[in-house]
């Protein structure tokens, strides 16, 4: 089961808050400098992502649909039926933060990786997570916005404002200039995605920090965790079995029901952060604090799954490969006794 050390390196984060969170002056530059880094952020996603690479998939739609609905349609509707286990296993601010994270789009890399080592459709892989990120970035803050009201500034001018801003712009001028720094933005993917993870730990060392300084953190007990964990986890496995056996009923081929799987249950770490600190504010540090669980809990069981299909498709084969030699076998001892009767045919008229 693998461990995400980028989830190590935020889990220090959140230590390194707690230890010593920004205050004062520190806090506003802090504040300032991790509002130019989501803005960064949103700008290099539009730089990535091909529009016309996402628009070829359309040839697919009816699995990208399939995606989309479960992302942003099943996802949210578990979220708010989520809400009867308030307070019993979940307090308010923690489920505001586990609604979020149902909101939040579908992963592409992992998503992509564990499509491949499942021997699923990698290409529909891409494209599902290159539509469900496009669509993310307008529809989880809108989502957001309506479902969670004023927690995540409802409808109001300001949270308009700071979503186009923050999100929308740089997003589209990055989507603009990809035309001219697309290969800049392709020859140089691991040193500015060093950059995104740098300014994710920025964000996330904003928003904890200006948790720590409010006191919100005593509202999370080691049983609201306990709580929150096995609520996620019963989340999931609903998510990847809805997947699974629904796309079989939609008489998907195994292939495409593989890439559904994985591209439908999973949730961005990296999109999410970014758009709970704009959303969230001073409360995004219990926010955010559902979606990296997840995103660890779903790396885990999407890797032991991975490879539990990879078995079956080469079990699969092997079976197919033996029954076709189990039935070319009688074929191929018949053949020598064929072969002697004809000689000892031969030889009689011979003689």
């Amino acid at each position: 089961m693998p461990i995400d050390p980028y989830i190590l390196l935020l889990l220090g984060t959140v230590g390194l808050a707690a230890l010593l969170p920004a205050r004062g002056t520190a806090s506003d530059v802090a504040s300032g400098a991790s509002t130019a880094a989501i803005a960064f952020l949103f700008f290099l996603y539009g730089a990535r992502l091909s529009t016309r690479e996402a628009m070829d998939g359309l040839k697919h739609w009816r699995l990208h649909v399939t995606v989309l609905a479960c992302t942003f349609v099943v996802f949210p509707l578990l979220g708010l039926a989520a809400r009867g286990l308030v307070p019993v296993l979940l307090n308010q601010p923690l489920y505001q933060g586990l609604l979020f994270l149902t909101l939040v789009p579908s992963t592409i890399q992992s998503s992509i990786a564990f499509t491949s080592m499942a021997r699923g459709n990698v290409p529909a892989a891409i494209c599902a997570g290159s539509f469900s990120s496009l669509v993310g970035i307008v529809i989880t803050p809108l989502l957001a916005a309506a479902v969670l009201g004023g927690s995540a500034g409802g409808f109001s001018a300001d949270s308009v404002v700071k979503i186009v801003l923050q999100l929308l712009v740089p997003f589209v001028a990055g989507q603009l200039l990809r035309r001219w720094i697309g290969g800049f933005v392709a020859r140089h993917k691991k040193v500015l995605g060093l950059v995104d993870r740098g300014s994710i730990l920025l964000v996330v060392y904003t928003a904890f920090s200006e948790g720590m300084v409010q006191g919100i953190w005593h509202q999370v007990s080691p049983a609201r965790l306990g709580g929150l964990l096995a609520v996620e986890a019963v989340l999931l496995a609903v998510m990847l079995a809805l997947t699974w056996y629904g796309a079989k009923a939609l008489r998907f081929n195994r292939e495409d029901r593989i890439a559904i799987q994985f591209a439908g249950s999973k949730k961005s770490l990296a999109a999410g952060l970014p758009m709970a600190s704009v959303l969230f504010g001073a409360h995004a540090s219990l926010a955010v604090l559902p979606l990296m669980l997840f995103h660890q809990m779903q790396l885990m069981v999407c890797a032991v799954i991975a490879k539990r299909r990879a078995q079956d498709t080469e079990t699969d084969t092997e079976a197919d490969t033996g029954t076709v030699a189990d039935a070319a076998e009688p074929v191929t001892a018949s053949a020598p006794p064929a072969a002697s009767r004809t000689a000892v045919g031969t030889g009689t008229r011979s003689g």
